[in-house]
């Protein structure tokens, strides 16, 4: 059976000094929300339940088309755990597993989650977790291990120890279980910690006390670890993402001249031996044939169609393709 996931995304952007809610944010020309539902998708899930709250109308409108989505509000903020419980009826409907993610983690990768569900069926697992190992872990909480390697829970910095901080493994909210193993711990979790808070990753801790199997594996690489809490974040995962869509374009057969002068929203397909000059400029979504130059000086407005051979310079050309301006 195909898993489902749950996201978490009624956070507020608190930090981020926003009315906008945190989940519509971009990264590369794309709300950060879409790029955690993409991956969720490129792993098989059929339904994504999302669970909302500040700025629901906003969000829910923003991908409002999506018929895959399921739509879960979230009226009291009490906790990740508190969240993910009220997704508790669409659950008693499923018998297969389930992710959940956060929506504020967009470099999430659909190759990680295949290997975590891979893990958790191979180990036929109550709950299993991807985790990374950070130089710096400040903030994450730690995965604690026994004299064997097996996994015993995950302490909150809020929590933790001298002991524990010294600890680089971390869980970066990675989340696969068992639905029926899911709702077990749900519906056993507890507030007692400093912030009075239902957290989601005591449920691991819960399966162990019952005497059910969870895995850590470790399957996260140290950049795709970076959330985003405040605008500089939002700039360092926008960083990320820009590098990894230019790696890609590369290996796929195109030359980029400048690599920091070129900026290339998501969604974007350019074909082989095209080539973009420096301080280009191509919108989300844009299609672009195989031996084209791109720039100097250009800019595609989102959604352009270059032909096959086309030479677009200058923002008069790009605006000849669309009849829109760049905005």
């Amino acid at each position: 059976m195909a898993p489902i996931a749950i996201i978490l995304a009624a956070g507020k952007s608190t930090r981020m000094k926003s009315k906008r809610p945190k989940a519509l944010h971009l990264v590369c020309g794309r709300p950060m929300l879409q790029f955690v539902i993409d991956a969720c998708y490129d792993t098989g899930c059929q339904r994504v339940l999302i669970v909302v709250g500040h700025g629901k109308e906003e969000v829910i409108a923003s991908f409002g088309q999506d018929r895959r989505i399921e739509w879960v509000e979230q009226t009291e903020q009490l906790g990740t755990g508190h969240a993910a419980r009220m997704c508790e009826p669409h659950l008693r409907e499923h018998q297969g597993d389930v992710f959940i993610l956060t929506a504020d983690g967009p470099l999430i990768r659909g190759e990680v989650l295949r290997t975590l569900l891979r893990t958790h069926r191979e180990e036929h697992a109550a709950g299993s977790m991807a985790t990374a190992v950070l130089d710096d872990p400040t903030g994450y909480g730690r995965i604690i291990r026994d004299g064997d390697g097996q996994f015993i829970e995950i302490v909150e910095q809020a929590d933790s120890t001298p002991e524990h901080r010294e600890i680089r493994e971390v869980f970066p909210s990675y989340y696969c279980l068992r639905s029926e193993d899911l709702q077990f711990a749900l519906s056993r979790l507890k507030n007692e910690n400093k912030k009075g808070e239902y957290y989601l990753t005591d449920i691991y801790k819960i399966l162990r006390a019952a005497g059910k199997k969870v895995v850590a594996v470790q399957a996260v690489a140290q950049e795709d670890v970076l959330g985003v809490n405040d605008r500089g974040q939002l700039a360092a995962i926008d960083a990320i993402m820009q590098d990894r869509i230019q790696r890609q374009l590369r290996a796929s057969g195109v030359t980029i001249v400048s690599g920091v002068n070129t900026y290339i929203e998501a969604g974007v397909s350019i074909g082989q031996d095209t080539v973009i000059q420096p301080f280009t400029f191509i919108g989300r979504d844009s299609s672009i044939g195989p031996d084209c130059v791109i720039g100097p000086f250009t800019c595609l407005p989102p959604e352009s169609i270059v032909p096959e051979g086309s030479a677009v310079t200058g923002n008069a050309g790009a605006d000849s393709l669309r009849n829109t301006a760049c905005t």
